[in-house]
């Protein structure tokens, strides 16, 4: 389960600095280096999204400071 959260949190951190890289200068990393394919990038996307879905919901068992 352990490693479940890590990559959940992992991919959640990818997602929100790629989204303040693209807010403060335009630039989605994410576009960068997956734009040559973009059925990888869609899954990279989906999988962020799913994993914030999954760390908010878990969120108030595995965290120390909530708990």
């Amino acid at each position: 389960m352990k490693t479940l959260h890590m990559t959940a949190f992992l991919l959640v951190v990818v997602g929100a600095l790629n989204w303040g890289l693209v807010g403060l200068f335009d630039f989605n990393l994410v576009a960068t280096l997956l734009g040559a394919w973009p059925m990888i990038e869609r899954t990279v996307y989906i999988l962020v999204g799913v994993s914030a879905v999954y760390v908010l919901m878990t969120h108030k068992s595995t965290c120390k400071v909530c708990s």
